[in-house]
């Protein structure tokens, strides 16, 4: 009988019992079970007649469970106390734990996490799986998805992810770049936007509307500039451009917004060096040339530190990540922090559907309990008792009218934006856009900071890296 409760194989007849005329001739060897036994085991002691009374309740229960065995399983895995080990990326860490420490507070299993430097994690997961040492669970930025997911370092999602009961309401982004010959082997665990952020109380100094943002890239450009002529150490906008990850996060979605595209569906042809992109080239070195842009620094962040000029309270608006979460302090007041869906040169609005994505490996020996945490990310409480009270993108777009959200209009356009965003795909995408030594860095200096009439050039060789 216990192993059928914590099943959950048989229905709490506590009130029913309790009411049935006969009960109390069973009180005595009723209270020599055990506490948590008592209600499930009290039927076995019963008179014939109860027992009858207590079988037919039970019967009726059961018949309104599902009748596959095992499927409660299927759909949120099991809760017995295993210790689960994961790996995520440093750059998502905070966000990352957020989720970790309220799981392992509410439930019986544990994940033991360890956080990796982002620039160590592709080194670190391939070593792990050349050794068949992957850990249970690993998280990946959505754009390295498709590159492990065809080297089989993931064991197959897509039966458990159907009979998840709001699978429907999970965003795709992260899903689809999970996807592999039609296989899904990964779900969104840390959601990362792009947008724009502004500096209410510069654009008021510099005699800007505080709530009017820009709806254009040039418009964008004109407000830098008006906020730079505040002089002193007041700087109008600035950029990581020596960080091939940070541009494709926030230029990218520029290009969308007006309905153009930076690569084919495939992600085996570079559209790069487009009009559309040379004309988003073309406006940040304008901002460069004139010195709207923070120098040298612009051209010299490589991605570590391009987060953290903003709070600092001195740049008027630049491209951020779409998260609150330790933005105020005391050089900017939360009430100056402006947000905007980044626009497109000619308008129209996008974003970057960034972040990780996780999923178990193929050599975790503990599939089912894994998966109890993944499921309990997508769920409701995970989703606005972690994440939309840690004020950010919810993976659950459902789920964005909650009582975080609704208090702060910034958050509600944070869960809104996506719905015009894209992730890229390419299954050579770290290669060519992420590495330090990848084409499109020299793509992008050549075009902002260097001779620009190499670009088609430029174009070339990132064709060359996608299609090794």
């Amino acid at each position: 009988m216990p192993d059928f409760m914590k099943a959950g194989f048989l229905t709490d007849l506590t009130a029913d019992l309790k009411a049935n005329p006969n009960f109390a001739s069973v009180a005595k060897a009723y209270v020599d079970i055990k506490p948590d036994e008592q209600r499930w085991e009290v039927c076995m002691r019963l008179s014939n007649r109860t027992i009858g009374f207590a079988m037919g309740v039970a019967v009726a229960a059961l018949m309104t469970l599902p009748i596959v065995a095992g499927a409660a399983d299927q759909t949120f895995g099991v809760d017995n106390g295993a210790h689960i080990t994961m790996w995520s990326r440093a750059a998502t860490q905070a966000r990352a734990d957020a989720l970790v420490q309220a799981y392992n507070a509410s439930h019986k299993n544990h994940v033991d996490v360890t956080y990796i430097p982002t620039d160590d994690y592709q080194t670190k997961v391939g070593a792990a799986a050349a050794a068949s040492s992957l850990p249970d669970l690993f998280s990946a930025d959505v754009v390295f998805m498709p590159n492990w997911t065809s080297a089989g370092l993931f064991q197959d999602l897509t039966a458990r992810i159907a009979t998840l009961p709001f699978a429907a309401n999970i965003a795709q982004g992260a899903i689809t770049v999970s996807t592999w010959d039609g296989k899904k082997y990964g779900l969104p665990f840390v959601v990362d936007l792009s947008v724009w952020m502004y500096n209410k109380k510069l654009f008021k100094e510099a005699g800007l509307d505080p709530a009017k943002p820009p709806n254009s890239l040039a418009e964008f450009a004109a407000d830098a500039r008006a906020v730079a002529k505040l002089g002193g150490d007041i700087h109008g906008t600035f950029f990581g451009g020596d960080c091939g990850g940070c541009e494709v996060f926030t230029w990218f979605p520029i290009a969308w917004a007006d309905g153009e595209t930076v690569m084919n569906p495939e992600g085996a042809e570079s559209h790069l060096n487009s009009a559309e992109n040379k004309a988003i080239y073309a406006i940040f070195r304008g901002m460069v040339d004139d010195g709207t842009a923070l120098m040298p620094d612009s051209k010299t962040e490589t991605g570590p530190t391009w987060t953290g000029y903003f709070p600092k309270g001195k740049i008027g608006i630049m491209p951020m990540p779409a998260s609150l979460q330790g933005m105020a302090n005391a050089a900017l007041a939360d009430a100056d922090i402006g947000v905007a869906p980044i626009a497109g040169v000619k308008g129209g609005t996008s974003t970057f559907i960034g972040g990780d994505a996780i999923g178990i490996s193929r050599d975790s020996k503990f599939a089912d309990a894994a998966w109890n945490f993944l499921a309990w990310v997508e769920s409701d409480d995970a989703q606005i008792n972690v994440v939309a009270k840690g004020g950010n993108v919810l993976s659950r777009p459902d789920l964005a009218n909650n009582k975080y959200n609704a208090t702060d209009p910034r958050l509600v356009l944070f869960n809104s934006v996506a719905k015009n965003g894209q992730t890229p795909f390419a299954k050579n995408f770290g290669a060519t856009f992420n590495d330090p030594q990848g084409p499109w860095l020299v793509l992008l200096r050549d075009a902002v900071f260097g001779d620009a009439s190499k670009v088609d050039a430029d174009n070339k060789a990132m064709n060359s890296s996608l299609n090794p």
